[in-house]
């Protein structure tokens, strides 16, 4: 027999949802609002006078080679951070999985980064491949390797791929690490005993198994690559070398507060919210299909 619950007071249900309703409408839909309102405006820099401009903004945004560029960075950068940090964070939860003395230790230092500040992540990382002070950089030179990310654009989008990866996979372990341990023993016993290696039976049981919770961080990953990875970029590298590292969402942060284009960056917002909107449905759409639950 099916129980509900049943609110004999038909205000109550309302009362108890308010509270997610006016933080959702607050931080999510008027700004979302406002941002498709600024973005057909032409305003100046102190706010005081506007002017409608319809898709001028949008057009003027897709004929610069700057904003072309962006794209086309943020791709590059995202795609690199959710692989390098899903993989590398898969390899350390199946060796957590393991029953190896010292694991209590072992998981709490591959969780520590996650606690870490993005901004404080950049400047550790900062100074670890300064080209004047940094400890790994005088390494590389040592080795002859040629290291300056502050000139040369490929090092830079390296540094801070590794530190926007290094930072997430700390996220990506707990997730993979609950996943395996939800697996059932007897599946990989009994796999065990047909005679199937290790990697066998990762890739034909463990994998397979894991593809729900693959494809949330696949979402997640990509998702904290376009946007909560502003504050890495911002203290390493400001966008720079030569653009090489300015992905979409710190060229909004310039545009906005820099060089002070109050239609442009809303046009740029509305961009970046439609296309990670795509994105996030061509992963519902295409790759849930693989996922057995």
């Amino acid at each position: 027999m099916e129980k509900r619950v049943v609110f004999h007071n038909k205000v109550l249900p309302y009362v108890l949802v308010a509270p997610q309703i006016i933080i959702t409408l607050v931080f999510f839909i008027w700004p979302a609002f406002m941002a498709l309102y600024q973005s057909v405006q032409q305003e100046d820099a102190f706010g005081l006078s506007t002017v409608f401009v319809g898709v001028e903004n949008f057009k003027y945004i897709f004929t610069d080679p700057i904003y072309l560029n962006s794209i086309k960075v943020t791709m590059v950068f995202s795609l690199s951070v959710a692989a390098i940090a899903m993989s590398l964070s898969l390899l350390l939860a199946v060796m957590a999985d393991r029953a190896i003395r010292g694991a209590t230790a072992y998981k709490t230092f591959i969780i520590w980064p996650y606690a870490v500040a993005p901004v404080v992540a950049a400047v550790m990382w900062y100074f670890l491949f300064n080209p004047t002070v940094g400890m790994i950089s005088f390494f590389l030179k040592a080795v002859g390797v040629d290291w300056n990310f502050t000139l040369k654009g490929g090092q830079a989008m390296l540094l801070v791929i590794i530190a926007a990866a290094w930072r997430e996979m700390s996220y990506n372990f707990l997730f993979f690490l609950a996943g395996l341990q939800a697996i059932p023993k007897p599946f990989i016993e009994a796999a065990a005993i047909d005679g199937a290696s290790p990697s066998k039976r990762f890739w034909t049981i463990s994998l397979p198994l894991l593809s729900p919770t693959v494809f949330f961080l696949i979402v997640m990953n990509i998702v904290y690559a376009f946007f909560d990875t502003f504050g890495i970029i911002h203290a390493i590298t400001e966008g720079g070398p030569s653009e090489a590292t300015n992905i979409m969402v710190f060229k909004i942060y310039h545009d906005s507060f820099e060089a002070l284009d109050l239609g442009g960056s809303a046009a740029q917002s509305v961009i970046l919210m439609f296309f990670v909107i795509c994105l996030t449905v061509v992963q519902f759409r295409y790759i849930e299909r693989k996922v057995h639950y």
